[in-house]
């Protein structure tokens, strides 16, 4: 396996705005960055963290596939969420993905984010090395 680092972009415009990777491998880690359930310009489940969580972790897992990876892959969550009122409803759907696999995860509340009707963002970081 070549150590490498590889990058892949979704084509979210803020990409190419403020520089940067959706996900990153390098060795046996690749690192999704901040997804939301933006694709392009239009914000899937507004108003809905259940569908934002649901779109943002199918965003990251499309971008751990461009590695051939899939979610038993993942290794890491992050779900970070503007109100705890949701923590339920995202939850719900991390565990409807990674429920099985049980990759270590962390919840966080935020003030908020670029776009106020962001209501969840999503990283992850999955392993590919031999025993992946």
């Amino acid at each position: 396996m070549s150590d490498a680092v590889r990058r892949v972009q979704s084509g979210s415009p803020w990409e190419e705005v403020f520089g940067f990777a959706r996900a990153v491998a390098a060795g046996d880690r690749v690192v999704v960055g901040g997804t939301t359930s933006f694709k392009g310009t239009v914000l899937y489940g507004e108003g809905d963290p259940y569908e934002q969580t649901r779109v943002a972790i199918d965003s990251a897992l499309a971008a751990i596939a461009e590695f051939g990876l899939g979610p038993e892959s993942v290794i890491l969550t992050r779900l970070i969420l503007t109100h705890a009122r949701d923590v339920d409803a995202a939850g719900r759907a991390h565990q409807e993905v990674f429920g099985s696999v049980r990759p270590v995860m962390t919840l966080s509340v935020v003030s908020g984010f670029v776009d106020p009707r962001i209501l969840v963002e999503v990283e992850l970081e999955a392993y590919r090395g031999e025993s992946a």
